[in-house]
Parts: structure tokens; C-alpha cells; sequence
């Protein structure tokens, strides 16, 4: 039975862990040829390692800092030289600090906005002439239900401005690149069991609270968003551009 995306060539950034991990090893099971990057070294190999381990196909280039030009054209380049197209972009890959409005500093919200907003543009622009050459492209966002709602407690202004920011950005895209045939959605998850979200599920009472809210009574793991991912990355969603799909185990029904 031929996989969901067999020749397909998919460009996922953030693979060291987490959502681009399991998306990785998930795309590249379902026929696609997978081009990971990440800041962290070695967890990015990793990652590479399990992929073809598994008969899957992968390259790397890590370190790379999505937010700086520069490193963002070495990676189309890369995807140029290689494969001489591009089919998906998942823009995975972010990182947020967080803190209240009191305490927040002007370092700590130029870091989330870069990295969660910056390099989804960045990345973007880069690969739209790629994109453009198979005339089907998918590209798909990282929002997040913060950008659709507050959550209290959790001193994620910033986060969630940017994620809101996304959000935007996908709709807008969509409208704009409709013509030359590429799709632009986005998942907004909830809460995903990912190293980034360990200081927030180290705290008992949060936890608790927080699962209060979640009618399916557990928190997202990776796998759980990188599936909805493929549904986005395949044909099965060829019908479907400016949407935003949530995955949060029903927290935003309340």
C-alpha cells in the first residue's frame, strides 16, 4: 500500500524533539524525503538516525538559526541542491519565554516574538520559489489555542501574541498564494508533553488545574499533533487552505 506521501519532499524545521521528531519519523514512514533542521546538535542527528533506522529518508543541517537570513538560505539551498523542489513546509519549530506583563523584560519578549514569528516568515519568503515549482504545495504553521484564547496563570502574553500572530499570518498567506497553487493551514494545540512544556507539568497544582480543563483528561504528545500534521501535508487536505485546526483534547470547548 503506497504511503500517504510517497515523493513527496517535506521540509520540517525544529526535529530534535518533540512535534518535529515525531512529524519527521511519522512523513518520512508515509514515503516522504524529510529535511530536518534544529538549533541542538546532537538530538537533531538523533532524530536523523531514527528516521533511517526505520527505512525512512532524511538529511540534517543543524546548527541553524531560523531567524537569521542567512542560515535560513542555507537551508533552501541545501533543499535546492538535494532535491530541487519542496512539496511541504511545517513550520515547526519555535521557542517562547514566559512570564506576566510586570515581570517580563524587553529582552524576554524580543526572544518570543523572533523566534516564534520571525522565523516563520523568514522560512517562508526563503522557500516560496521551491514551493512554487510543484504547484501543489502545503504549508503548514505552528499556532497554538493561545492565540485564540487567554489562558490564565500562565504569564504567556507573549506567547500568545505571537501565536495569534500566526494565525493571522496563515490566513493571509492562504488568500495570497492560493494562485500558485500552495495550501497554508495551521494546528493550534493545546498543551503537547514536549522538554519545552517540562516547567510547566512540574508543578502539581497547575497540572492539575490545567487537566481540569481538558475534557479528554490527559495532555497532547507529540504524536497526536504530528498526525494531524500528515492529514495537512498529504492529498487528503487538498481542499482545505486559511484553516486553523485545533488539537486540544476539547480545552477550548469551555
Amino acid at each position: 500500500m503506497p504511503g500517504r506521501l510517497d515523493g513527496k519532499v517535506a521540509l520540517i524545521t525544529g526535529t530534535a524533539g518533540g512535534q518535529g521528531r515525531a512529524a519527521a519519523q511519522l512523513f518520512a514512514q508515509e514515503g516522504a524525503c524529510v529535511i530536518g533542521c534544529d538549533v541542538k546538535v546532537e538530538e537533531n542527528r538523533e532524530t536523523a538516525r531514527l528516521v533511517r533506522e526505520a527505512g525512512g529518508e532524511m538529511i540534517t543541517l543543524e546548527p541553524i538559526d531560523l531567524a537569521d537570513e542567512s542560515d535560513v538560505q542555507r537551508l533552501v539551498q541545501l533543499v535546492d541542491q538535494t532535491h530541487g523542489r519542496l512539496d511541504v513546509l511545517y513550520n515547526n519549530a519555535g521557542a517562547a519565554q514566559f512570564a506576566l506583563i510586570s515581570e517580563m523584560t524587553w529582552a524576554q519578549w524580543e526572544f518570543t516574538i523572533r523566534n516564534e514569528l520571525h522565523l516563520i516568515f523568514l522560512m517562508t519568503r526563503a522557500a516560496l520559489p521551491l514551493l512554487m515549482r510543484s504547484r501543489s504545495g502545503s504549508i503548514i504553521n505552528t499556532a497554538s489555542i493561545a492565540g485564540m484564547r487567554a489562558l490564565p496563570g500562565l504569564g504567556n502574553f507573549a506567547h500568545a501574541a505571537t501565536k495569534g500572530g500566526v494565525i493571522a499570518l496563515t490566513r493571509q498567506l492562504a488568500l495570497e498564494l492560493a494562485p500558485h497553487g500552495i495550501r497554508v493551514n495551521a494546528i493550534a494545540p493545546g498543551l503537547v508533553v514536549t522538554p519545552a512544556t517540562e516547567f510547566l507539568l512540574q508543578d502539581p497544582q497547575l497540572r492539575e488545574r490545567m487537566l481540569e480543563k481538558i475534557p479528554l483528561q490527559r495532555f497532547a504528545q507529540p504524536e497526536d499533533i504530528a498526525w494531524v500534521a500528515l492529514f495537512l501535508a498529504s492529498e487528503e487536505s487538498r481542499y482545505m487552505t486559511g484553516s486553523v485546526l485545533v488539537v486540544d483534547g476539547g480545552w477550548s470547548i469551555w
